[in-house]
């Protein structure tokens, strides 16, 4: 048998050892009276039954698994009184574990030995210090959101996996989620950061430096994804360009020349060699900077043509694209110097109708976009087109904008002044159902589903509003490069932020998991199938009128989220099989599927899956993104821009997941690739030397609408390895 191993309670992953399971129960057999007692080989068979069944699971079981194994068999043998006094001395043991319920946790996670928060962020390497420290609060976070901040009710829900209350460890601070970055207001105004006056910039280069310190001290007050626009960049260009004219002319004029075309081609070539540093700036600052929650800043970086106010600045913004994907595909040094794809910044093409067809004024852009997707994976895709049809705010009108980090969407806002508004809002939390849950806990009775259903949902409001009221009268001093310097409002000193929150200024989410495996459960086939497609739309449906109905309650802007799950997924998928065991084609993998996402292994085409998925995306207004699984495309632009003229007919936002691998040991540069080690424990290995230390590999793979770098738990790693191409 293969050496198999548990989860403890730390979180640490240590070697089974049944001996331990054999001295609990012969510990409760010896309190027990006489008669009732258990022989020796009765209980190492029941020892035995309980190894089998761990085995089974094809995963490390948690320690608390185990012990219901052993209760569950005990009933089943019938030794009742056993059962009992072994179910004591469990209780009685948790209340000694209960009078501390952060030491033991802290100390793996410091040690590196914990192993689910090692792989909980694949963005975050748990080894280095500003890491654990950001570890250590967040237990503490946790630990007092458990037993002081939250409702018993919904702690427990959490615990067994009907819902997930995001960001726990951060929820006892006034933090928010994620937010679109007013960087126009702070460039064209002025901001404050770390109490220094930072005045509006008279260069394109000096724009992009305090715009990554922008980045840097926005990420550290808040603890989800950002987005900044290029657009609000663009008007530096022009700045620079005079600026760089006069000095040219100068320049040329003490040598006796005032030729105005040399003077033009002179600037425009050194113009662009700002432009090419500026850039810079931004890539490595953003990829080099550690954030106090100890990772590189979350930032998506959004590239909209028509964003800009006039042709002018259309051609510096155009300028500033071009020069921002030819840096990406180019990408990032490694320790070695090896070219390598990074995480972050990640970035959105806008499709629009003066770029997506050969011959238009911008369509090299599009060329160049579909080669760093090729190289890199990024950028992502929003069709103009479609999200004008999809944002429509109370005035009738259609707006096209970014989303926050990853796929968190504003929903259309129009302020006082009538005026359509997105860059400094933001996103109040996430709490997430488990529609898997629910299917299977309504034994596929139609009419019961609703009522769990409901009921589920009730608890998801209630836990929201928890959300909201942690952040009501939180002062505007608690983040003043949020709340008082211009990313997100200029309150005064001492103002609560409490009108941001109502009104549909900012938004909170309403999660939402498993989709696909809900409706197997529920009607036997894939919500892709024709039978099963009106019932997955009427449960999207009904989320979207419980937002709506919230919505009109508490003035509060609640809305239908695609959950990423990365490491969730995970989590969820041991909590169903803990309830129901192993259900073919629902609970048997070690993950759940992401949002409403055509499951991972069903054989679909890529126009198909996102003709498909633009109905469910449609339905879910608060974040969405679909994808396509690609193979090596860089021999093969015009497939990917097929790909991409689809999108913008099709859906609003589509990404195509390509491969960018590098191992250090060998120097191969392809895809790394999943296999399963000799304890049954799923590892990555380079198909051309075989080397399977992660510290000698650079893997880069996209699972929940970012790029991770940091390896992943074995519930997403299993998810990937399981990935069928689409193309």
């Amino acid at each position: 048998m293969k050496e198999m191993k548990i989860i403890k309670r730390s979180g640490q992953e240590v070697v089974f050892d049944k001996e331990k399971i054999i001295a609990a129960i012969r510990k409760a057999n010896k309190e027990v009276g006489e008669r009732h007692r258990i022989s020796e080989a009765a209980l190492l068979a029941i020892v035995d039954f309980v190894t089998e069944e761990c085995a089974a699971l094809g995963r490390s079981p948690h320690v608390e698994e185990i012990q219901d194994m052993v209760e569950n068999r005990l009933m089943a043998t019938m030794c009742f009184a056993l059962a009992r006094k072994y179910i004591t001395y469990r209780y009685t043991r948790e209340l000694v574990r209960k009078s501390n319920t952060t030491d033991a946790q802290i100390l793996t996670l410091i040690e590196c030995n914990n192993e689910e928060v090692k792989q909980e962020n694949s963005n975050k390497n748990p080894t280095v210090n500003s890491v654990q420290r950001d570890y250590m609060a967040g237990e503490v976070s946790k630990d007092l959101t458990r037993r002081i901040l939250l409702p018993d009710d919904i702690v427990a829900a959490h615990d067994q996996g009907l819902i997930h209350f995001h960001d726990a460890d951060y929820f006892a601070q006034h933090m928010h989620n994620c937010d679109l970055v007013n960087l126009e207001d702070m460039l064209q105004n002025g901001t404050v950061i770390s109490g220094t006056l930072i005045e509006k910039p008279h260069s394109f280069s000096t724009a992009c430096n305090i715009a990554t310190q922008i980045i840097a001290q926005v990420a550290s007050n808040q603890y989800g994804g950002q987005s900044i626009s290029l657009t609000h960049l663009a008007p530096f260009v022009d700045i620079s360009r005079k600026k760089i004219r006069k000095e040219v002319a100068e320049e040329l004029a003490f040598v006796g020349v005032s030729d105005e075309a040399h003077i033009n081609a002179m600037a425009e070539k050194r113009l662009r060699d700002e432009i090419r540093r500026g850039i810079q700036t931004i890539q490595y600052q953003v990829v080099t900077l550690l954030t106090t929650n100890g990772q590189a800043p979350f930032v998506t970086v959004f590239m909209y043509l028509n964003e800009a106010r006039d042709e002018r600045e259309k051609e510096d913004l155009a300028l500033i694209i071009e020069e921002t994907l030819k840096q990406r595909i180019q990408g990032v040094k490694n320790e070695s110097g090896v070219w390598i794809t990074p995480a972050f910044p990640k970035l959105i093409y806008v499709l629009e109708p003066d770029n997506i067809e050969e011959g238009q004024k911008y369509w090299y852009l599009t060329e160049l976009a579909a080669k760093c997707t090729a190289k890199r994976m990024v950028p992502d895709y929003i069709s103009e087109k479609k999200m004008l049809e999809y944002k429509v705010d109370k005035n009738g009108e259609g707006h096209c904008y970014t989303c926050m980090g990853c796929r968190s969407f504003l929903t259309p806002y129009v302020d006082e002044e009538g005026k359509p508004k997105y860059y400094g809002r933001f996103n109040q939390g996430v709490v997430t159902i488990n529609l898997v849950d629910v299917a299977l806990s309504s034994g596929r009775d139609m009419t019961k589903f609703w009522e769990i259903f409901d009921e589920r949902l009730d608890l998801c409001y209630r836990a929201l509003m928890h959300r909201h009221n942690r952040l009501k009268g939180t002062l505007s001093d608690a983040a003043p490069i949020l709340w008082q310097y211009g990313a997100l409002a200029r309150l005064e000193k001492g103002e609560t932020i409490d009108k941001l929150l109502f009104g549909g200024y900012s938004t909170i989410s309403l999660g939402y998991a498993g989709l696909y495996e809900c409706v197997k459960h529920m009607t036997g086939k894939s919500h892709t199938d024709d039978e099963a497609k009106p019932f997955a739309l009427s449960v999207m449906q009904h989320m979207n009128d419980k937002c709506k109905e919230w919505k009109a309650k508490e003035n509060i802007d609640f809305s239908l989220y695609g959950t990423p799950l990365e490491s969730t997924t995970y989590k969820f998928s041991k909590c169903l099989q803990k309830r129901f065991g192993l259900i073919p084609g629902v609970t048997d993998k070690s993950y759940i599927t992401n949002s409403y996402h055509v499951h991972v292994s069903e054989e679909i085409d890529a126009f198909t899956k996102l003709k498909f998925e633009s109905e469910f995306q449609q339905l879910s207004p608060g974040g969405a993104i679909s994808y396509v699984e690609v193979p090596n495309m860089q021999d093969n632009i015009p497939a990917v821009l097929a790909v991409m003229k689809f999108i913008y007919e099709n859906i609003m936002y589509a990404e195509l997941n390509t491969k960018s691998d590098y191992c250090q040991v060998c120097g191969y540069d392809g895809e790394i690739q999943i296999q399963v080690d000799e304890a049954g424990k799923l590892i990555w290995e380079c198909p051309c030397c075989h080397n399977r230390d992660q510290a000698k590999m650079n893997v880069a793979r996209r699972t929940c609408g970012y790029i991770g770098t940091q390896y992943w738990n074995q519930g997403r790693t299993q998810e990937i390895k399981d990935r069928v191409l689409h193309l």
